[in-house]
Formats: C-alpha cells, structure tokens, sequence
C-alpha cells in the first residue's frame, strides 16, 4: 500500500475520505491538527489557505508516497498556486470530491483544468457518499 497525505482547503471532504478509506463510519470533524491514519495523513485546510503552513504541508509530505491535492466539486476559486506539484518531489495526484452534489457537474472541467495547473498527474472524481470513484482511487493506491 502506498501512504497518501491529503491536501485541500477546509470541508472539501477530506476527513471524510480517510473515514470511507479506512473502513471507518463517515462523520464529520473539523481537522485541527495534522492526523495520522495507519496509512493516510489528512492535513487542516488552514494549511493550505495561509501560506505560512506551508513549510509544515512540504515537511509532513516528507512521510508519504502520494500527495493528494483534494478540491471539492462545485468550488472553483482554487488555493493551489501553479506548479504546487513540484514543490514535493514525489508522485502528485488530483481529487475532485463530492462529486454527486446537485449543480457541481457544470464545474469539473474547471476544476480539472486547476489541477492540472497545479501539477498533478492523474485526477480522480469520487464521492463517498454514493461511492463514486472509490473502487477506482482505492486499487490506484492498492488498498
């Protein structure tokens, strides 16, 4: 198994996607500190939206295979500067969360395209309310 550390502004679902990933009941909780799964980390959405966290982003992703960039269907005002990706030396994917939202659809291709400028190399669409895409994210991440 390779471990993933997830990256992404505050409700984007990430929380939630370690619970589903971990076998856990999904319920919400504000992520206040950096928590460690047996093998996912899931960081605070503050440390991406104030840049001064940054160095604690780069130094935590130090400890995992994949760093996941997370960004919630529907919301296109992206926090991932340009060229993010390279800032971590390792494999960098991209997850659209929340994808069965009513009205988000519209939003994916904008959402892709910000990925992608970040630079990640390969996006995933998932829900883990109706468990779209969780199949396909758990046997890239072979778990």
């Amino acid at each position: 198994m390779k471990s993933v550390i997830f990256i992404g502004k505050s409700g984007c679902g990430k929380t939630s996607l370690c619970q589903i990933l971990q076998g856990e009941e999904v319920t919400y909780k504000e992520t206040q500190s950096i928590q460690l799964y047996d093998d996912f980390i899931d960081t605070p959405g503050e440390y991406l939206e104030n840049r001064v966290y940054y160095s604690a982003l780069i130094t935590t992703a130090a400890e995992a295979n994949i760093i996941a960039l997370v960004q919630e269907c529907g919301d296109t005002i992206s926090m991932l500067p340009p060229g993010f990706a390279g800032t971590f030396g390792r494999e960098v994917i991209g997850v659209i969360t929340k994808v069965d939202k009513e009205g988000c659809k519209e939003s994916i291709s904008i959402i892709e395209d910000q990925l992608m400028a970040s630079g990640v190399n390969r996006i995933f669409k998932v829900s883990v309310y109706s468990g779209d895409g969780i199949e396909e994210f758990k046997k890239y991440i072979d778990i």
